[in-house]
């Protein structure tokens, strides 16, 4: 189960995230996020480990200003969460590793997925609202059993160290990680470096 921490802002916060070795760390690349990273040096995203996949994440951004950040900080992935197109998604895979994010709620059609299948690398399913990501709020997890394509996804939206147990009796082959950021702040941006260590133990046990 691989684990990411999105939202990271904080220089030495980013620091004692990176000793935790996630497989993913997200920065928010999107001015209307409390947790923008507009004022992060570019030297503090070079101190995390190469083996740490540093992605950045967008909505509705431009081609080139994703191609100028993407070089700038050197991501590995990006995470796309507004409503980028298939083609749009195209044009980055095989530089580096594309996540499309999706709001999902009860009635969401999976269906609308297929055109993504062969250009992304990752889904990610969030809980849908109105700000793109980082409500605290879940959704059911049941309706993930609609979800038939072959594409892996990370599961997103109110994670926390209380619902853990629970997340572990999501069992579907795709499940390819988790995403923790709200529930496991100090503020935005700041993460509970504790509970992350929490977190972790409990799902490498998954």
């Amino acid at each position: 189960m691989k684990i990411k921490v999105c939202g990271l802002r904080e220089p030495d916060n980013i620091k004692a995230v990176a000793a935790l070795k996630p497989d993913y760390v997200g920065f928010i690349c999107y001015h209307k996020s409390p947790r923008y990273i507009d004022a992060l040096k570019f030297e503090t995203l070079n101190s995390v480990p190469d083996n740490i996949i540093k992605t950045g994440v967008f909505v509705n951004e431009t081609v080139e200003n994703i191609n100028l950040l993407i070089n700038k900080y050197h991501f590995g992935a990006i995470q796309l969460h507004g409503s980028e197109s298939p083609e749009f998604c195209a044009q980055f895979k095989g530089k580096v590793q594309v996540i499309k994010a999706f709001g999902v709620d009860a009635d969401f059609d999976f269906d609308t997925l297929k055109p993504y299948e062969d250009v992304v690398d990752v889904f990610l399913f969030d809980t849908k609202t109105a700000a793109h990501g980082g409500s605290g709020k879940t959704f059911d997890w049941e309706v993930l059993k609609k979800y038939t394509l072959n594409v892996p996804f990370f599961l997103s939206g109110g994670i926390g160290l209380e619902n853990l147990e629970e997340v572990k009796k999501v069992q579907h082959p795709q499940l390819a990680g988790l995403d923790l950021n709200s529930r496991f702040e100090l503020s935005p941006g700041n993460k509970d470096i504790n509970k992350l260590k929490q977190a972790f133990e409990i799902i490498k046990q998954f």
